[in-house]
């Protein structure tokens, strides 16, 4: 069975890739290579898992005839859709971009897999369509306000999915991430993005000797230690998921939608003292008042995912963090070799 993966030489794209190569699948790999990198897709390709084959083509989902010609040169079966700009502060400054690219790429591709009758897609949506939270935790019939250009791209594609399974016949199951973190337990693959934006890798990456001194917004939440409460999920347990969703659909499943998070909050305190744990460094930290617009507490309620899907988060956030140092360990040695 073949599974067509856009954006699958990125972070999240490429644990996907490596879950259904060994769940014995055939994978062709769509991906533009400006998020994702060629050498991430090298190393997908040497996982000979179960008799599965995978494929890589270098095309653009703005550009119709690289999207067409992936359909005509292979039969595919489902589809798992993972491209898109999501950096929510530079979307507030580039609406433009993230419209365009998110929005009209899905577009794309959606009006292209009708035409070869493709009709089953899981799509990687987000927490972030849900904007400020009315109640923790998070379900999914919570209302959906985002706050920033990427959820609301994000918000318009489950309305366009919703829309196309009503009057095509599109079946869609829409994962909403809360915070991704970790890495591939074998050390193949993991987080590699230029700049990195998010806080565990950026924690991480300061003990190899940059002498940064991190930001700590805000101590005076009514939390646990008057931090921020984030949910963690491990990025594996993630690619679980998408798996299970696959599976739902090729079995009939409905459109649908499920919360991806653990359902157990950490505080910005809690993931530094785990980083710290984990490589036995200490990390410099300055108390800084609160940003605008951080809430409190995001943390989702899983229930729907865990009776739907039958799928429960396995690690720890210690887990995701230990994966996480020896994938940066790891990149830092592939860096210093390709200088």
């Amino acid at each position: 069975m073949n599974i067509l993966v856009t954006g699958g030489a990125g972070y999240i794209g490429s644990h996907n890739v490596i879950a259904l190569l060994e769940a014995g699948y055939n994978v062709i790999i769509f991906d533009n290579l400006e998020l994702g990198h060629l050498e991430t897709v090298e190393t997908l390709k040497e996982i000979k898992a179960k008799g599965s084959v995978i494929d890589f083509i270098e095309g653009n989902l703005l550009l119709i005839q690289d999207v067409e010609a992936v359909f005509a040169k292979y039969q595919i079966d489902a589809i798992m859709h993972f491209a898109a700009y999501s950096q929510v502060a530079e979307s507030v400054k580039e609406p433009q971009k993230y419209y365009y690219n998110n929005v009209l790429g899905t577009l794309n591709l959606l009006n292209t897999a009708m035409e070869y009758d493709v009709n089953k897609i899981v799509f990687s949506s987000t927490a972030a369509t849900y904007g400020e939270p009315e109640y923790i935790p998070i379900d999914e019939n919570h209302p959906q306000n985002p706050i920033n250009t990427y959820g609301k791209t994000k918000l318009m594609i489950e309305s366009i999915m919703d829309d196309y399974d009503k009057a095509y016949g599109l079946k869609s199951v829409r994962l909403r991430y809360f915070n991704v973190a970790g890495a591939d337990s074998k050390n193949r693959v993991g987080e590699w993005h230029n700049p990195e934006t998010h806080l565990i890798p950026n924690i991480l990456k300061s003990t190899f000797g940059n002498g940064r001194v991190f930001q700590m917004f805000g101590t005076d939440y009514d939390t646990k230690d008057g931090t921020c409460v984030r949910d963690y999920i491990n990025v594996e347990d993630l690619a679980q998921a998408h798996l299970l969703a696959l599976k739902y659909l090729l079995n009939g499943g409905e459109t649908n939608y499920f919360n991806l998070g653990t359902q157990e909050g950490s505080s910005v305190k809690e993931v530094f003292d785990i980083c710290e744990k984990v490589t036995y460094q200490k990390f410099p930290v300055k108390i800084q008042p609160r940003r605008p617009g951080d809430p409190a507490i995001l943390i989702a309620d899983n229930k729907k995912a865990k009776e739907v899907l039958g799928w429960t988060p396995v690690h720890t956030l210690e887990q995701s963090i230990q994966t996480a140092y020896n994938w940066e360990v790891e990149l830092a040695k592939r860096l210093a070799n390709q200088v």
